[in-house]
């Protein structure tokens, strides 16, 4: 048997799919892109490792980043799922809450996404706990086998959300009723709450219960599909998909909590992010991932990202740990068009079929993409490093009709125009996540990856006066490259409802104990041994009569005044002020880690002889007009290399734009640092 040395990450976008191989003897990394296949989306994974020629039975671990369960909940494409709740609140998934999402907060035609789940799909049952856990009335067996006959025999449904009201306190209904529909439809997937998440809030909790239902059935399959193809083709090393608050899991458990994978990709991103941070220095690092469909940003303070607990797919709130990310429909593949004369981009894309009018299969409206080859930033016979060429009088042609004709505007000044319309969006995203939450931009450096986050990058850090672009690496790969270092994590929470000033801490601390022991039996079962697991405390606090929460890490020994004096610092810091009402906790919650080994950063030699750049006209923003640029080949760019715009660094998979007015430098580890040209 040859020696298993080669780590492989793959990521799955809305356009491409992302395969990068590491062989951890040499440090050597290879990339290759290819067309995401929504249809058959395990075979768009097979055709990337396929492209990149990896000996699947040298690798020892496949680690793999999905939106699939997010594309099944956005596109309907799961089977009849069925509730079970109690008795007289079998519409608290269906009432939800009465907000207006913020974007459509002027709009009175608004009219909420058909649910997931029929009215006649749900179903109450005898048996109720009280507020504190209390047994009120017994579950009573023969209601739960009624309803499930009625759901599973009559409607058909293939899942079942079992959620009953402060289960979270405790789960023995659940676990009982689970039982019961266990031993009488044993083919029917169950999702219950309190496997899930054992928090209050009972709309909150059930959306994130009946989401992990309607997904599981469809994320099941799509695991064993590939689990099938890659035993097929010589795997035999340890499988791991990435959870949406960074960490990885095995596939085994991610099967059975398919909702922790629902922003697994972008979440590969910025594991990579926060190793990079740490690795360069960098205190305060922005990442803006830009893909074919669209654009994620993220905070990564002191090496640490910014980290939620809710998280919302579509208008369904799930509580599962995630990155705050600010997500906008906005990339290489948003489609430009005309709304009564004013020029908008997206949030509609072109994805992967057809995709922009330069691909050629099909597509008849411009793209972001399309405009970038109008303007010349990429170059049609050299895109995916000449694999597949593009169509650039197609995309001129769509261009000149749709957008420029209408608008009475040259054609290059309409596709400039689809890039102030995109920086303009991408301003606003930026904002949300930094200066509305007390984060000066200027001390950030921005970190640009994604197939189009170079194109972009600079533009925006002139914008918003960002001193630094760090261009990584193969840019376009980076989630992939980021899901390499991620380690084995498991997050686990209780609710807790008591002040600070009342609570025991020594109950406290035996309920942290309690929860700790779970991370560490999870983590065991994924390979994790005991000694080994590092066990993270933090608990969620608020002002009592507050709504929202900050999250306070604590260490083992819990000290009360040390508790509030961190709360109080993080409270100025996000609004600008403390008070002295008394502290309420929310939640405690504990994360386990299995370290993982982190890719080397390798130091490329430096240059003998001199650059020689091929020259290109394209459009320089700098001056808004077309002019001559500088055009480099990433892979002939070595540390210590430094050059003015307008210049263009082109690696095949993406592309820097760097205008007029700012220059590039080349640091120890090849990346690309952007910044303002001080003698312009």
């Amino acid at each position: 048997m040859s020696e298993r040395t080669i780590r492989l990450a793959v990521d799955i976008g809305g356009t491409f799919v992302d395969a990068m191989e590491l062989d951890s003897r040499t440090n050597r990394v290879r990339f290759r892109k290819a067309s995401t296949t929504p249809a058959r989306p395990w075979e768009g994974v097979l055709n990337a490792i396929e492209a990149l020629g990896t000996d699947l039975s040298r690798v020892e671990l496949f680690i793999h980043g999905t939106t699939l369960g997010l594309n099944a909940v956005l596109e309907r494409r799961g089977g009849p799922t069925g509730i079970i709740t109690n008795e007289g609140f079998r519409d608290v998934f269906l009432i939800g809450r009465g907000n207006v999402p913020p974007d459509h907060m002027y709009d009175f035609q608004y009219e909420r996404p058909e649910s997931l789940v029929r009215r006649r799909h749900t179903a109450g049952v005898k048996g109720r706990l009280d507020y504190r856990g209390r047994v009120v009335e017994d579950l009573d067996p023969d209601s739960v086998r009624a309803a499930a006959r009625t759901l599973v025999e009559e409607h058909g449904v293939h899942g079942i959300a079992v959620c009953f009201l402060h289960s979270y306190l405790d789960p023995a209904h659940e676990r009982a009723a689970a039982a019961i529909i266990r031993e009488a439809y044993p083919q029917v997937s169950l999702s219950l709450s309190t496997d899930i998440v054992r928090e209050y809030r009972e709309y909150e909790r059930t959306s994130t219960t009946v989401l992990e239902a309607y997904i599981r059935p469809i994320f099941e399959s799509y695991v064993d599909e590939l689990e099938a193809g890659l035993a097929a083709r010589g795997f035999g090393g340890r499988f791991l998909i990435m959870r949406s608050g960074g960490g990885s899991m095995t596939s085994s458990v991610a099967k059975t909590s398919p909702t922790h994978t629902v922003l697994s990709g972008p979440a590969g991103g910025i594991v990579g992010a926060a190793y990079l941070a740490d690795a360069l220095k960098r205190d305060y690092l922005l990442t803006f991932d830009i893909g074919g469909t669209s654009l994620d940003a993220c905070v990564i303070e002191r090496g640490s990202a910014v980290a939620a607990y809710e998280a919302q797919l579509e208008h369904f709130p799930l509580l599962i740990p995630t990155y705050d990310i600010r997500t906008i429909g906005a990339g290489g593949g948003s489609i430009a068009w005309l709304d009564r004369g004013l020029l908008k981009v997206g949030p509609e894309s072109a994805g992967a079929d057809p995709g922009p009018v330069s691909y050629g299969r099909g597509g008849t409206r411009p793209t972001v993409t399309d405009a970038a080859v109008v303007l010349g930033y990429v170059d049609p016979d050299r895109f995916l490093g000449g694999e597949m060429g593009l169509h650039a009088g197609a995309a001129r042609t769509a261009l000149e009709e749709q957008i420029a004709g209408p608008l009475g505007l040259p054609v290059e000044s309409a596709a400039a125009g689809v890039f102030d319309v995109l920086l303009a969006k991408t301003v606003g995203a930026v904002r949300q996540i930094t200066v509305e939450r007390g984060h000066d931009p200027r001390v950030f450096s921005l970190l640009a990856f994604g197939g189009a986050g170079p194109l972009l990058a600079p533009l925006l850090a002139r914008e918003m006066g960002i001193r630094e672009v760090v261009v990584p690496f193969a840019p376009s790969g980076f989630s992939a490259w980021g899901m390499l270092s991620a380690d084995i994590v498991g997050d686990f929470s209780r609710t807790v409802m008591a002040t600070l000033d009342d609570i025991d801490l020594a109950e406290l601390d035996e309920r942290f104990g309690e929860v700790e022991a779970e991370a560490v039996a999870s983590l065991k079962e994924q390979g994790v041994p005991a000694d080994l697991a590092i066990l993270e405390r933090q608990l969620e606090l608020r002002y009592l009569g507050q709504e929202h929460t900050l999250t306070v890490p604590v260490g083992r020994e819990l000290d009360a005044e040390t508790v509030r004096v961190t709360f109080e610092e993080l409270h100025r810091a996000r609004y600008g002020h403390a008070m002295d009402n008394r502290l309420q906790i929310l939640n405690l919650r504990v994360r386990g880690i299995g370290r993982a080994d982190r890719p080397e950063l390798v130091r490329p030699p430096r240059r003998e002889g001199e650059l020689a750049p091929r020259r290109r006209q394209a459009y320089d923003f700098g001056v808004r007009a077309l002019t001559s640029f500088a055009v480099y080949d990433r892979a002939d760019l070595a540390p210590g290399d430094a050059f003015a715009g307008p210049a263009l660094v082109d690696e095949g998979t993406s592309t820097t734009v760097v205008p007029s007015g700012q220059r590039v430098e080349v640091d120890e580890f090849g990346h690309l640092l952007v910044t303002l040209d001080e003698e312009a």
